[in-house]
């Protein structure tokens, strides 16, 4: 359910309508204005990457990953609600907002993953993973779908993005709180505290602990190479979902609704995607699923890149769809089970990590192309591509099986 209530956030503020509203409507249309959506992004992204590893081994400890959510899903809430003060010219205030909303709604994902392996054993967690995923997808299309009811009624009434994107945010934000409330009413920390120094030296004992992980990495060599992996694979995934909706109206020529119609669209085939690959993820094997869903991504963005029509271009958004489910249930799984089994929020941390660099890596490299070719957008989608090679490269050299032998010797 918290995988439910938390898409709306990405799919509303990040993918689908705020983007495109900061570029077109905030920035208007000035040549930096990718460039410096991308870069609000980044800076919450490394605010993130820096705590994550922290926050994870506190929990860890003091067996508080539940309050921690509780408190970074408020948090969120609030930052997103503020976006429906945002109007022309509100550069400033848009972008600490933004990267305010992110950073907690970031620190909040990987909480919740790190409760992964405490509800399902290893031989499900790419079943689980894939269902919460698919739910995901369809909390993102709820919220969206009531964002486009709202919109196309403001729409027929001859209101302009700058009326109606306000209200988004607003409904967004509610639909967070609403649907997040069954996590809090009925999800309980299966997690015992660990023994720790006082609580005034909590924070430097969770530093030392992940200095220890860090520096052991050797223990854990294919956990570390897969985290190397997930740089680059999602370098690419996150750049596609931070400037899905800028490219299709930037390159594409679409309206807010139509691109709001289109990501409907896509978390359809996302939900599909993560919930088909989580079954078949527990069949053909970790690598191989990963493997195959980095291979759809490198078709994505070449028919995105060679797209000059609306059907080419919905052909390239849906298959990103099924790719995008599936390599972030499939990544999720296996993180989990290459993980100690004390070890879940700190381990779940340094994917976080890696993941945030990702998404400093991959959105700034796509605004900075942008910038720097005079804003066109096809140049900047096919430099993404490159990180999809570099991942799938990496890729073969980790062996699953190895990776779980290690973490089972390396539980204390």
């Amino acid at each position: 359910m918290y995988d439910f209530a938390n898409s709306g956030y990405t799919t509303v503020v990040i993918t689908a309508v705020f983007n495109a509203y900061f570029v077109s409507v905030v920035a208007d249309n000035r040549p930096w204005a990718t460039f410096a959506w991308t870069l609000t992004l980044a800076v919450s992204y490394m605010a993130i990457m820096l705590s994550a590893p922290l926050v994870g081994a506190w929990a860890d400890m003091h067996a508080a990953k539940k309050r921690l959510l509780a408190a970074t899903t408020a948090a969120c809430v609030v930052f997103t609600a503020s976006l429906a003060a945002i109007g022309p010219g509100d550069i400033a205030l848009a972008a600490v907002l933004v990267a305010l909303s992110n950073f907690f709604f970031g620190t909040g994902e990987n909480l919740v993953a790190a409760f992964l392996p405490e509800l399902a054993r290893g031989p499900a967690l790419g079943r689980v993973s894939g269902w919460g995923w698919s739910l995901g997808y369809l909390g993102g299309l709820l919220t969206l779908g009531i964002c486009l009811v709202y919109v196309t009624h403001e729409q027929a009434l001859g209101a302009v993005a700058s009326d109606y994107v306000p209200v988004t945010m607003l409904i967004t934000a509610g639909m967070f709180a609403a649907a997040s409330a069954p996590t809090f009413i009925w999800m309980r920390e299966r997690a015992r505290p660990q023994p720790a120094a006082e609580p005034r030296r909590a924070i430097r004992s969770a530093y030392l602990r992940v200095l220890h992980t860090i520096r052991h990495a050797a223990q854990f060599r294919d956990f570390r190479r897969f985290l190397v992996c997930i740089v680059f694979y999602q370098a690419g995934v996150q750049a596609v979902v931070a400037i899905a909706a800028v490219y299709a109206q930037q390159a594409m020529g679409f309206s807010t609704r139509d691109s709001i119609v289109l990501i409907l669209a896509v978390n359809v085939t996302a939900a599909l995607g993560a919930l088909a690959f989580g079954q078949v993820q527990d069949r053909l094997g970790h690598i191989p699923t990963i493997a195959l869903t980095l291979a759809g991504w490198i078709v994505t963005v070449a028919l995105a890149w060679f797209a000059q029509t609306r059907p080419v271009f919905w052909l390239a958004a849906n298959l990103a769809g099924l790719c995008l489910g599936a390599s972030q249930s499939a990544g999720r799984a296996l993180v989990g089970y290459l993980t100690p089994e004390d070890r879940h929020a700190e381990f779940f941390g340094l994917w976080g990590l890696a993941v945030k660099l990702s998404s400093i890596l991959g959105p700034v490299t796509y605004g900075a192309a942008t910038w720097l070719s005079q804003g066109n957008h096809r140049v900047a989608m096919l430099i993404t591509g490159t990180y999809f090679i570099a991942g799938l490269v990496l890729l073969s050299g980790i062996d699953a099986e190895r990776g779980r032998r290690a973490a089972g010797m390396n539980t204390r």
